[in-house]
């Protein structure tokens, strides 16, 4: 629903999510935070505060699931010279021979990957839009989802190994648009 009513007030969360959207854009487009305020009408404090909550900041513990990935060794690699602390990925074959075992094995694995998913302070996701969100909720931190197809992929995918290591790179330095990868 897009109009809600808190108290007295009528609220539109369109109009919300386009003034964040022009808030970003503009900061992207390298305006400083008041020069951003002043254009829409806002104060310096908001926007600062509005980076705040999505900021990423660098020397973060960072791990890396994905899931179906064609060149596997590969990201593997390019993700140990970057130095990620815990790389978890699968091709399509290890995936479907991960989901044939005893359920009690799986459940177990899960449950362990979550707890230890936990422990970091960043997950990269390489997956489908259901697989990423998925993992945001169930960790309930933050994620950072590379998309390489709508669910449900049944193939392994090309993944661009200068991508991945821009990603890693950009996330271990400072801030990083989310949606930019």
């Amino acid at each position: 629903m897009d109009i809600l009513r808190i108290g007295d007030k009528v609220i539109s969360q369109k109009k919300i999510e386009r003034t964040l959207d022009r808030i970003f854009e503009l900061r992207a487009a390298g305006l400083s935070q008041a020069e951003t305020a002043k254009r829409l009408g806002l104060d310096r404090s908001f926007i600062s505060r509005l980076e705040g909550i999505g900021e990423i900041r660098k020397g973060r513990r960072i791990a890396v699931i994905g899931f179906p990935i064609k060149n596997k060794k590969e990201i593997e690699t390019v993700l140990n010279k970057q130095g990620v602390d815990f790389c978890l990925l699968f091709t399509e074959k290890e995936r479907w021979d991960f989901i044939n075992q005893n359920g009690l094995v799986i459940f177990n694995y899960v449950m362990e990957l979550i707890t230890r998913l936990k422990e970091y302070d960043l997950v990269v996701v390489l997956g489908s839009n259901y697989r990423i969100d998925l993992v945001s909720t169930v960790l309930g931190q933050e994620v950072v989802g590379v998309e390489i197809g709508k669910s449900p992929i049944e193939e392994d995918i090309y993944i661009s190994p200068e991508k991945i290591s821009r990603l890693i790179k950009s996330l271990k330095e400072e801030k990083v648009d989310e949606k930019s990868y």
